[in-house]
């Protein structure tokens, strides 16, 4: 049967015999994945390795081709998927990391002729890092290794010039006509996605009844999935697809109808490579679940978010493969234009611990490789620092004996480090965080999983969760097969091979009712009301939801203090603190022994360093403020008048510690801060020149004809004092502080004011005339001579019967 593919064979094939390397841009349902592998034989001089996102798409595309040859797999076409493999003497079908490893087995990639990246506007972290391996290879080692990379969506022109400017070809492909019909309006806010799904696959399954064919649905997972099917009331078979189904069940997904029409809700994973019969109209829920990594929170989470307009576009076009179709989609057509134009790439938001490891495998730091999206620096500065925390990279970055341990196992590399260290024992622990979770509603402990592991039988005798058999089954294959892979066991609980996994999520209880922990690696975490874990003093959090306030906790298990203490003896630090305490206002000199952010012991500082004291101290300062006494108010006033001596506002001076600290020797709490005169501490910071220069320029007093010191306001906008006026008779000039006039406020002998100046010359040749006629009744004992300036200054009155 000739398929849409066909005619762009010939162009690709002489594209690869002349430049060994091309991008073939092919709609689905064009025939690319079953047929170019076949064209190429007689072109690639070698294997021909085919990478599949997917290992349903794997296994089906190699029995597809091996079809069409007329012969069983094992001769000419093979496949190798996790935990399964059939060996093909010319053509292999793999799942995407599989070619990594045989990159970092034999770089030069002896024995193969050409390697062919299928679906790859999927843009997975795997498929990008292995076109970057394969192409450096190339270049280094095999000029002779043809590279194909073949899409539906992807904008061709980058990947052809990362691939220094490969030949683009492009197949026309063959679909039929497919009609959109949207909502007539955008969903209310807070429209919940399950009964919006139901309703619209229920309406387009009654409109559709004269076209007949099965009724694609795409969810964004398996949970919604089992609703929409449960909330489902119609006449056909229902057929759930989805990735954690095992091969048996997901190959029933792709058989044609039996009789009744079909309704498959499947995730992404029927959007591209999988051929699901008579499919003549989509549902399209428009949502994608997508792995996200916070790089600050070392955590990564699942969110649903749109999917772009690429993804939908690769759901609609599934309607049109066999016959003119339909597809619907679960938004207005107003909203089209607010979807992005692709999905992020896994790169970009992923957790590249394992990408980190493999770089550093190969021996790059990656920016020498030909990447199409560079993956970012926060990612990667944080992968780094956890293999060096699981002993994978030395201080240099330089991958260690360990590293290469790790990076030869098929897991993340906390799990690579768990089994390792842990041996056989941790093999079912490994395969279980690395699947999903196979019991539904269950608390939060790992050893119920572990249980249902070892004996099924007897976890469904005591327990009332529900338990996923096929998940199970794929958990006890994955932990057999892992068990060969490493020696024997160091006997370890299952709370402590996990914190081997996660030294940054062992998790100490905080004080309180509320079951909530402070994780090693800073964060804080909070196990759900009545959980059977709440009591414990320490767990490992295995599973989070990312929340960087506070995650919940889906998953964890618990752990013992002795334990902890034995498997990260040499990361326990014994830690002297000196500090002021926000909640106790005061200064708490403690030791600790420390597990990153855990404080496993703590007792009294018995004779803490004076100098951390007085730094803990003048911490207090800066969170409740300085002191000012009237006296150190003042003197700081008059600094303030000369620049050259320092800045003394409040941010100035909590700037900078060292001028208070040898003040600061007796504080110990709030109160020792509120008792503090910073008079002398100021005197020092000027020094003692700058005393004599303040002293000249700024005096503290101003000392009266009779000697009498009366102290300088300089908080004022002028300098001033405050005296009796008889005090200055005889006082000829005014007096003058740093060039300026002070300001003089005189009172009467009763002490209220009666005149302000800052010219006393035209006071007494002015104004004194009308405060002397005023005053003389009213103090007849005090002096008020007619000429101010030729009267003795005095403070007292005359005597009586004078």
């Amino acid at each position: 049967m000739q398929l849409p593919i066909d005619a762009a064979l010939p162009e690709l094939t002489a594209a690869l015999a002349a430049h060994g390397r091309a991008v073939l841009m092919a709609p689905p349902g064009a025939g690319k994945t079953t047929r170019v592998p076949l064209a190429l034989l007689p072109v690639a001089q070698g294997r021909i390795v085919m990478l599949e996102p997917r290992r349903l798409a794997a296994r089906a595309a190699a029995e597809r081709m091996a079809e069409t040859l007329g012969e069983p797999l094992g001769q000419t076409v093979g496949y190798r998927i996790r935990g399964e493999a059939v060996a093909g003497k010319r053509i292999e079908v793999v799942t995407e990391g599989i070619l990594t490893r045989m990159l970092q087995s034999d770089p030069s990639l002896d024995g193969v002729g050409c390697v062919i990246f299928d679906e790859f506007h999927e843009r997975s972290l795997n498929a990008d890092l292995g076109l970057a391996l394969a192409y450096e290879a190339r270049v280094a080692l095999r000029p002779d290794l043809m590279l194909v990379v073949m899409s539906a969506t992807l904008d061709a022109a980058p990947v052809a010039a990362l691939l220094d400017d490969a030949p683009i070809v492009t197949s026309e492909g063959r679909a039929f006509p497919v009609e959109t019909r949207w909502l007539d309006r955008p969903l209310l806010a807070g429209a919940r996605l399950i009964p919006e799904a139901a309703r619209l696959v229920t309406e387009a399954f009654a409109a559709t009844r004269d076209l007949g064919g099965t009724v694609l649905t795409f969810l964004p997972g398996e949970g919604e999935i089992r609703r929409v099917a449960a909330a489902l009331n119609l006449d056909a078979d229902v057929v759930p697809l989805f990735g954690a189904m095992d091969f048996k069940a997901q190959r029933a997904a792709m058989q044609p109808a039996q009789g009744r029409r079909r309704i498959v809700l499947a995730t992404a994973i029927a959007e591209t490579s999988l051929t699901i019969p008579d499919v003549k109209v989509v549902v399209d829920a428009g949502r994608a679940r997508r792995a996200r990594f916070d790089p600050g929170s070392g955590m990564s989470r699942l969110v649903t978010e749109r999917v772009s307009r690429a993804e939908a576009e690769q759901r609609r076009g599934r309607a049109g493969r066999v016959a003119p179709g339909i597809c619907y989609r679960m938004w207005a057509r107003a909203e089209e234009g607010a979807l992005p134009a692709f999905a992020p790439p896994e790169i970009a938001v992923a957790d590249l611990a394992g990408l980190a490891l493999e770089l550093a495998n190969w021996g790059s730091d990656g920016a020498d490789l030909a990447f199409l999206t560079r993956p970012p620096e926060a990612g990667l500065a944080e992968a780094r620092a956890l293999l060096r925390d699981l002993g994978a990279l030395d201080a240099d970055g330089r991958i260690t004996a360990h590293g290469r341990a790790l990076a030869l196992l098929p897991l993340h590399p906390r799990l690579a480090h768990m089994l390792v260290t842990a041996g056989r024992d941790a093999a079912d622990l490994a395969a279980l965080m690395d699947e999903r979770d196979p019991l539904t509603g269950a608390p939060t402990d790992l050893t119920l999983r572990l249980t249902a592991i070892r004996d099924a039988r007897a976890y469904q005798d005591r327990h009332p969760w529900p338990l996923n058999a096929g998940g199970l089954h794929r958990i006890r294959d994955e932990a057999k097969r892992l068990r060969r892979m490493v020696p024997e066991s160091t006997r370890m609980s299952p709370g402590a091979m996990a914190a081997l996994a996660y030294p940054d999520r062992i998790g100490l209880r905080r004080k309180g009712d509320q079951p909530r922990y402070v994780l090693s690696g800073g964060k804080g975490a909070v196990l759900p009301d009545g959980d059977a874990l709440a009591n414990a003093r320490f767990i490992v959090a295995t599973d989070l939801d990312g929340d960087t306030r506070e995650a919940r906790i889906r998953m964890a298990a618990p752990v013992d203090e002795d334990e902890l203490r034995q498997i990260f003896a040499e990361s326990i630090a014994t830690v002297e603190t000196v500090e002021w305490s926000r909640r106790d206002n005061r200064i708490l000199a403690r030791r600790q022994e420390r597990l990153g952010a855990l404080v496993l012991a703590d007792r009294a500082l018995d004779d803490p360093d004076p100098e951390a004291m007085a730094r803990a101290a003048f911490e207090g300062l800066r969170l409740n403020g300085l002191n000012w006494t009237p006296a150190a108010a003042r003197l700081r006033a008059r600094i303030a008048l000369i620049p050259e001596l320092g800045a003394v506002d409040d941010t100035a001076l909590l700037a900078d510690p060292d001028w208070l600290l040898p003040y600061l020797g007796r504080v110990r709490t709030l109160a020792d801060l509120r008792n503090l005169d910073l008079t002398e501490a100021l005197k020092a910071r000027i020094g003692w020149d700058g005393q004599e220069r303040l002293g000249r320029a700024a005096p503290a007093h101003f000392v009266t004809p009779l000697g009498r010191k009366v102290p300088i306001d300089y908080d004022a906008e002028t300098p001033s004092i405050e005296l009796k006026l008889q005090e200055l008779f005889g006082v000829a000039r005014h007096p003058v502080v740093g060039g300026r006039p002070l300001r003089i406020t005189m009172v009467s002998p009763g002490g209220k004011p009666i005149a302000v100046t800052t010219d006393l010359p035209g006071f007494w040749t002015g104004g004194y005339g009308d405060v002397r006629k005023d005053m003389r009744g009213r103090y007849p004992r005090h002096p008020w001579p007619e000429n101010p300036l030729e009267a003795d200054p005095t403070t007292r009155a005359k005597p009586r019967g004078t």
